[in-house]
């Protein structure tokens, strides 16, 4: 498939694949989560690269892109940090159910669980999510409604955790992060962003 080429098997084909790996991570019972997740974010980000990035995706990691992704973790953490502080108050399961976030990295060590998510998980999402669906979505349909729709399955596919905050999370999460690559064009902060952000909060400053 050439760079520019948009090909609906192909999009519908890695969604449904999503799905499937979200589902398996989830939901079915072995292994360990954060295993698991770095599996299934690493075969997204290989089976992208062989299917053809955007013809527009760019990585150029300079100064300027690492300190923009470390301010924007910065920020998103806070985001995050308000967002539990309110839900706490509106939601009555909302302490319950992001603890139980947190409680599927019960029995792994955050000296593995930080490199996973630092090094492997953090950009191997961002290669797919952003790099590859919505930058094909964006292509296709139009800056704004790839974000959204890119938005929307990123969020989705988190509804196998069954877990209503964590689906809300991934929508804050991914309309920051979807963003940042509609800005910037430049997969590079984001990247930076998230690997920071998802090692901090899972392991260093957790809100749990």
């Amino acid at each position: 498939m050439k760079q520019n080429e948009f090909n609906p098997k192909i999009i519908i084909g890695a969604i449904v694949l999503a799905n499937i790996l979200w589902f398996a991570t989830f939901y079915l019972e072995f292994s360990t989560f954060w295993i698991k997740i770095t599996l299934s974010a690493s075969i997204l980000a290989a089976l992208s690269l062989l299917a053809g990035p955007g013809r527009k995706v760019r990585f150029k990691m300079d100064l300027g892109s690492v300190i923009m992704g470390l301010f924007s973790a910065m920020a998103l953490y806070f985001i995050f940090w308000a967002g539990k502080e309110i839900s706490s108050l509106l939601f009555p399961f909302a302490e319950q159910q992001i603890g139980s976030i947190y409680g599927k990295g019960e029995g792994t060590s955050v000296m593995i669980i930080f490199p996973l998510l630092f090094l492997v998980t953090g950009p191997c999402e961002e290669i797919f999510w952003r790099g590859f669906l919505q930058e094909k979505l964006m292509t296709r349909y139009g800056a704004p409604a790839g974000w959204f729709l890119g938005t929307l399955v990123y969020a989705g596919v988190h509804i196998w955790s069954f877990n209503f905050m964590l689906i809300g999370a991934a929508a804050v999460a991914g309309a920051f992060w979807g963003a940042m690559y509609w800005r910037y064009r430049n997969l590079a902060p984001v990247i930076v962003s998230h690997s920071i952000w998802s090692s901090f909060i899972f392991t260093v400053a957790p809100l749990a």
